[in-house]
């Protein structure tokens, strides 16, 4: 594979001149956030390339799954914050559904897919649960919006389906039905099109890692795979989960920032 030095690292950063000039002509205001964004990206990636290197060198199965857990963590608290969650009453619940997708996940993937001799061989173990992990993140945003979104503004479809039926269950299914099409949706509109519009980057780093186009084909296929079931399990658990806490014991709907009961002048 064939290296980049630092000298031509930074000429490549001259293609950022193409969106600076034209947020400048179109007065965006976005030319202060493009060097921030850029100089985090720098700061964060090459620090994660420290961490991965001794990381790597280390492949510890302890090390490997603390890292990931970090990462769930750490995309937990971003879907929280995102989605406009109260932290004490949603973080839980969110690392929980992103530790158990990310699991279950793995140990198809890893264990019968691969079948690797080392479970938690950091080469393979990191990036999948990355990969899974990164993706399951934007699209549980989304789909969490529409969820909560739709519990708050559309209080009174879900009081009448629950007047009307006595089941909770039946009354949160319209909403749970728009999360997962707003969700999960546009990713099957880009598994549709891939290969015909854009190479992914998983097939595209092995190809230019020395891989051949037919192995890196077969990945790309199975981690395909493994992200969509991953972002559905995921963004399904995150509600299922979270729904323990939206309700209170008589099926009312709390205010997701406060943790208090929603009154409803129209039940």
């Amino acid at each position: 594979m064939i290296d980049i030095g630092l000298v031509e690292l930074l000429t490549g950063f001259l293609m950022l001149v193409i969106p600076v000039l034209v947020f400048i002509y179109y007065r965006t205001g976005m030319v202060k956030d493009v060097f921030i964004s850029s100089a985090r990206m720098i700061a964060q990636l090459f620090l994660v390339a420290l961490y991965l290197d001794w990381i790597f060198d280390m492949n510890s199965a302890w090390i490997n799954s603390l890292w990931v857990f970090i990462m769930v963590l750490i995309g937990a608290g971003t879907m929280v914050y995102r989605v406009r969650l109260s932290w004490r009453i949603f973080l839980i619940p969110l690392v929980l559904a992103g530790l158990l997708s990310i699991a279950i996940i793995d140990s198809f993937f890893l264990g019968v897919v691969i079948r690797l001799e080392y479970f938690f061989d950091a080469r393979y173990f990191i990036p999948i649960s990355g990969m899974v992990l990164g993706n399951s993140i934007n699209h549980n945003i989304v789909g969490l919006t529409s969820y909560f979104e739709g519990l708050s503004q559309r209080r009174e479809l879900y009081y009448f389906i629950l007047t009307n039926n006595g089941s909770r269950r039946k009354a949160i299914r319209p909403y749970i039905q728009e999360a997962l099409r707003k969700g999960l949706g546009p990713l099957l509109a880009n598994m549709s099109v891939i290969g015909l519009i854009s190479l992914p980057g998983m097939m595209t780093g092995q190809i230019l890692g020395g891989a051949s186009p037919v192995t890196a084909i077969k990945y790309q296929v199975m981690i395909m795979v493994a992200i969509f079931a991953g972002c559905t399990m995921m963004l399904i658990m995150s509600i299922l989960y979270s729904n323990i806490f939206v309700f209170d014991k008589y099926g009312n709907i709390i205010n997701l920032r406060t943790g208090k009961q929603i009154r409803n002048n129209k039940r």
